[in-house]
């Protein structure tokens, strides 16, 4: 199991070539090849809840829903 460290410095190479919009990515030798830019967001995503086990917490999302009856 990766460490933290190792996790985290995955996240920042990361979203680094995310910014960058290169979709080949490079971390603890190896090389990475995405489709898309949502699939780099979808491992970026991955890699937050692997850091939060990995801290002993967890991400929470909230979704807010509202809804309107016609006009």
């Amino acid at each position: 199991m990766p460490t933290i460290t190792e996790l985290r410095s995955r996240r920042e190479a990361l979203s680094a070539q995310r910014s960058s919009g290169v979709a080949r990515v490079s971390y603890d030798g190896k090389t990475v090849d995405y489709r898309s830019v949502a699939e780099i967001d979808r491992a970026i995503e991955a890699l937050d809840r692997e850091i939060a086990a990995a801290e002993g917490r967890r991400i929470v999302r909230h979704v807010r829903v509202t809804t309107a009856k016609g006009l």
